[in-house]
């Protein structure tokens, strides 16, 4: 599988990131857009992706930073003749989308758009050998991780989350993890993660490289700090995401 980052950033304007989002290129099929938050639909330009080639959009909760462009990624294929797509979400992504379909009239004829809402109990078969499963996390809002498997291979994505038990559960035999690391060390916040938080669970980490996204402007100036802390329990590899950065799983 490839996998390329989208977006890095948060709800909160930074230089070099945009909201969240990644694609993933299974070996066999289609791509897949993890999250959609703004400024992901203009970050395809800059990637190796076409939005029209998408197969799925798998969002991991309902906040703005991960969905706000995904009404205008299917306006744009839908102008391209492209009106089908498949959305798999949290329960309630249905609702959600019906609500957002209420606001544009105009929009709600014509497309082909099928929703799929997942829960711990679903396995998704996507076809090409990929599996789909979840797990909840920590949040303010309802948030699901996610791991996807393709034969050997497999990665995590923990959304947005605290460090939690049932995320890293997922991460058995896996890859690569991707987890989100909001605020540097020492920073007093709850539903998401600092460097120390996340220590705590290094040792139930089953993948073998961490890539830590999700980061609001209070960690500028704290990279290195935040790798070297994490390196020193972490026998993997551990890298701070970037907005178009590249990697192989």
């Amino acid at each position: 599988m490839k996998l390329q980052f989208l977006g890095t950033g948060v709800g909160i304007l930074q230089p070099d990131k945009v909201q969240s989002g990644f694609v993933v290129e299974p070996n066999y099929g289609r791509p897949l857009l993890f999250d959609c938050g703004a400024g992901i639909l203009q970050r395809f330009f800059e990637s190796d992706y076409d939005p029209l080639d998408i197969e799925a959009i798998v969002l991991s909760h309902l906040h703005l930073d991960h969905v706000s462009d995904v009404l205008a990624l299917l306006k744009s294929r839908w102008l391209c003749d492209k009106p089908e797509c498949r959305i798999i979400g949290p329960e309630g992504t249905q609702d959600w989308l019906d609500k957002m379909f209420d606001v544009y009239p105009y929009l709600q004829r014509g497309f082909d758009i099928t929703v799929t809402e997942m829960n711990p109990d679903i396995e998704l078969d996507l076809g090409w050998n990929c599996k789909l499963s979840c797990a909840p996390g920590i949040h303010s809002v309802p948030s699901l991780g996610y791991r996807l498997e393709e034969g050997d291979s497999a990665f995590v994505y923990s959304a947005d989350t605290e460090p939690c038990d049932s995320i890293m559960e997922l991460t058995k035999e896996a890859d690569v993890l991707i987890h989100e690391c909001s605020f540097p060390l020492n920073f007093e916040v709850t539903n998401h993660t600092t460097p120390d938080m996340l220590a705590s669970y290094l040792d139930k980490i089953g993948a073998d490289r961490l890539y830590l996204t999700h980061l609001y402007p209070h960690m500028q100036g704290h990279e290195e700090e935040t790798l070297e802390f994490l390196l020193k329990d972490f026998e993997g590899d551990v890298e701070i995401a970037t907005d178009l950065l590249k990697i192989e799983i």
